[in-house]
């Protein structure tokens, strides 16, 4: 029984690192270009990075 245990103790352990490792790969791929954007675009404005804080998601303001 205790060798039924640890094996499957192993075999969670590797897939949960598995998803660890691989999902934030996944989300800086997806997100990359979008947030290189919008860099890109502050940068060439030259206006800084000033968030607004009205709301509950983080807003940029627009370099007018």
């Amino acid at each position: 029984m205790t060798i039924e245990y640890v094996l499957l103790l192993i075999s969670v352990f590797a897939i949960g690192l598995k998803t660890f490792t691989t999902a934030p790969k996944e989300a800086f791929k997806k997100a990359g270009p979008a947030l290189g954007a919008r860099v890109e675009k502050q940068l060439t404005t030259g206006d800084g990075f000033k968030p607004i804080y009205g709301n509950s998601r983080l807003e940029w303001q627009s370099p007018e």
